[in-house]
């Protein structure tokens, strides 16, 4: 059985870290299903899913990362192409992907004790969001 819903929500921009597990395990939980996986895909080219410990000196450190390996004050092509000052973001979605996949038993998923779900918007600004929620299973 195959069951499809969307995540939305309002974002700040510039490395804002929303943790989603919960909402996750909700649509896990209203789907029925007892065993199987949960595709979540970030619609969108300047965000991207990956999972995490959701403390924040490394919450911190995460963001702080991207600054040393993606800086937002260099040149882009993209930006001469586009101008919208983007660049940066479209790479930093592109290194951390845009989907993952977790399986999940008896209705709960096979996180680490300390592992959480986030959704990362690398965008230079504000956006509204969207997850899609795929859950592949059985009851």
């Amino acid at each position: 059985m195959v069951t499809t819903k969307n995540i939305v929500f309002q974002t700040k921009g510039n490395c804002d870290i929303i943790d989603i597990t919960q909402q996750v395990a909700k649509e896990i939980g209203e789907s029925h299903m007892r065993d199987g996986v949960v595709v979540l895909f970030a619609v969108g080219s300047t965000a991207g899913i990956s999972t995490i410990e959701n403390e924040g000196g490394l919450l911190q450190d995460f963001k702080d990362v991207w600054e040393r390996i993606t800086p937002r004050n260099i040149s882009y092509l993209h930006d001469q192409a586009w101008a919208d000052g983007n660049g940066h973001s479209h790479v930093r979605a592109s290194i951390v992907g845009p989907s993952l996949t977790i399986p999940f038993v008896k209705g709960s998923m096979l996180l680490g004790t300390w592992q959480q779900i986030i959704f990362v918007d690398f965008d230079n600004r504000p956006r509204r969001r969207e997850v899609v929620v795929q859950i592949i299973g059985e009851s």
